[in-house]
């Protein structure tokens, strides 16, 4: 009897043992179950700013389609082609789970805090509008490339998300901004030490980023709804950035925490890209001071050269980006005071008021302190026949523009999106040519969007093709509904 009890304890105790062992190993050690908000937060961001910044083909395309550069021997991508690595798909996972599910997460973590100290408090609801603010950021950037995504649906329990009319979305996003900047408070803080790697927890640039952001979602929308355009423009034009102020991601000096474009350009030690001929032959007629900050003379020559954009450029013939550029570290500009200055300029332009000259001015003049020139260069360079605002030639849109997609070098999304707000007219050739079009060796014009990703086409076929439908076709040259031309 006594061996037999002694027998089944042993039983007992071993498959208690078992069970335990069991239910350790269905337990992921690696994944924590809870992270906290301020790393989502962080994570989150830097996965926007990789995607704004990089120049990999796999993930962004941008600085290609503005003409900055084009390719050495693959040209697929400067010739538009969005299919064969699905620029489109990353672009999508990137900013829903990479960027936007870890907000979401960070908010709902923030949200679970219980804090009794109003600082503590005040905080917490600072770090909320700052991640809004983000949020509002990520949706933005969405709707200027696609046009009608998942909105109201997007990072919730379907897996099957309707995609939400674009211009709707807009108008909720400028709510949205609009309360997120009322609860911003500058007598608390936000998210402790290094996890705001954009204005270290500076409560006050995140106010003027916010008023920035609505001051270029109210440019967007100066053609298709201008009446809205200017409400939103008169709110936010006194409270944004002033001279030498900027929201500049900081990368590091080591990895994984690096400026992607040293990993494209330069780690990964390969020579895809040289200057594009759309830039250089546009800035060598305007004299313009900047093409040797922004590339170097084609090899074994003194000469600045682009190679013809979507066309086999070896890379041994052609100009290529300035070192300037390839540093660890270099941040990523999401907005500056120069980005405002233009968009003040177009107002004037337009008719909202102030001079445009002077915000023209300010605009090219902050450019060039920010690649090291000095005051006295901007102002030789503005003396120019084609570059005065009061002399230079086309329409006053289209002298801003074309100054701006010249400063916006590095910043593909920016660049694209002015030449296609503002369908800015060609240096050279026939009146009136597009300028991108001009340079293009293509038979397609210069796309205006991304074609939905195939997995929404396979996966989400209903609402995918309610959404196509929609937009008028979902083609790239299918225009968005902000883009009235």
């Amino acid at each position: 009897m006594r061996n037999k009890l002694l027998y089944t304890l042993a039983l007992t105790t071993i498959l208690s043992s078992c069970t335990k062992d069991f239910d350790d190993m269905n337990v992921n050690k690696k994944r924590p179950t809870e992270v906290p908000a301020q790393s989502l937060f962080a994570n989150a961001a830097k996965s926007l700013n990789r995607q704004v910044v990089t120049l990999n083909v796999n993930y962004n395309n941008l600085k290609l389609w503005s003409q900055y550069l084009t390719q050495v021997t693959y040209t697929d991508e400067a010739n538009y082609n969005l299919i064969n690595r699905n620029i489109p798909q990353t672009e999508w996972l990137t900013m829903y789970r990479n960027t936007l599910q870890d907000f979401k997460e960070a908010v709902q973590f923030t949200n679970s805090e219980t804090w009794v100290l109003a600082e503590d408090i005040g905080a917490q609801k600072n770090r909320l509008a700052i991640t809004e603010i983000y949020v509002i950021y990520s949706y933005e950037r969405l709707t200027t490339i696609f046009g009608d995504v998942p909105y109201s649906e997007a990072l919730g329990e379907s897996n099957l998300p309707k995609f939400d009319d674009a211009a709707t979305i807009y108008a909720d996003l400028d709510t949205r901004l609009t309360a997120a900047i009322a609860n911003l408070d500058e007598n608390y803080g936000s998210f402790d030490g290094g996890y705001d790697n954009l204005f270290a927890g500076d409560i006050g640039m995140w106010k003027k980023f916010a008023y920035g952001l609505k001051l270029k979602m109210a440019m967007t929308l100066a053609d298709v709804n201008p009446g809205k355009a200017l409400t939103m423009f008169t709110a936010a034009e006194a409270n944004v950035f002033t001279q030498g102020e900027s929201a500049s991601f900081i990368f590091l000096g080591s990895q994984p925490n690096t400026n992607p474009m040293w990993e494209d350009l330069v780690n990964s030690g390969r020579n895809d890209y040289v200057a594009s001929n759309t830039i250089v032959d546009t800035m060598l007629a305007l004299n313009d001071p900047r093409i040797s900050t922004y590339f170097t003379t084609a090899p074994d020559t003194t000469a600045y050269i682009g190679g013809d954009y979507g066309a086999p450029s070896p890379y041994s013939g052609y100009s290529h980006i300035a070192s300037y550029f390839l540093s660890t570290d270099q941040p990523t500009i999401l907005m500056d005071y120069m980005e405002m200055e233009f968009y003040k300029a177009e107002a004037a332009a337009r008719g909202w008021g102030g001079v445009a000259e002077t915000h023209y001015n300010n605009a090219i003049t902050e450019s060039m302190l920010n690649w090291g020139y000095t005051s006295t260069d901007a102002a030789t360079y503005l003396a120019g026949t084609d570059v005065a605002y009061t002399m230079a030639g086309g329409s006053d849109l289209d002298k801003i523009g074309t100054q701006a997609w010249l400063a916006y070098f590095n910043r593909g999304m920016l660049g694209w999106t002015t030449y296609r707000r503002l369908d800015m007219a060609g240096q050279n050739g026939t009146a009136g040519d597009d300028l991108m079009n001009q340079a293009a060796q293509t038979d397609e014009l210069t796309p205006v969007r991304y074609t939905y990703p195939i997995n929404e086409q396979t996966l989400n076929g209903s609402n995918y093709s309610s959404a196509a439908s929609a937009i008028g076709g979902d083609l790239k040259s299918t225009r968005l509904w902000w883009d009235t031309k």
